[in-house]
């Protein structure tokens, strides 16, 4: 079971919670929607989490667009 506090983009300290809140609220379709938008900055600055996660969990904002996507968040 994934928690759903877990910290997702360190630098704008938001977890899966909060991104996928951001995602609905804001019907953001794509990771460019995402890293672009004014709203809930998210993964403009180290961009770790784009990719393999902030931990190397593979926990990252693809994952979790995906999963909100599938309405699994």
């Amino acid at each position: 079971m994934i928690d759903l506090n877990t910290e997702i983009c360190s630098c704008n300290s938001l977890s899966i919670k909060s991104i996928a809140a951001c995602i609905k609220e804001n019907n953001f379709n794509t990771l460019e929607e995402l890293i672009e938008n004014d709203v809930c900055p998210m993964g403009d600055k180290c961009e770790s989490c784009h990719d393999v996660g902030i931990n190397n969990d593979g926990l990252n904002i693809p994952f979790v667009l995906a999963r909100v996507k599938r309405g699994e968040f």
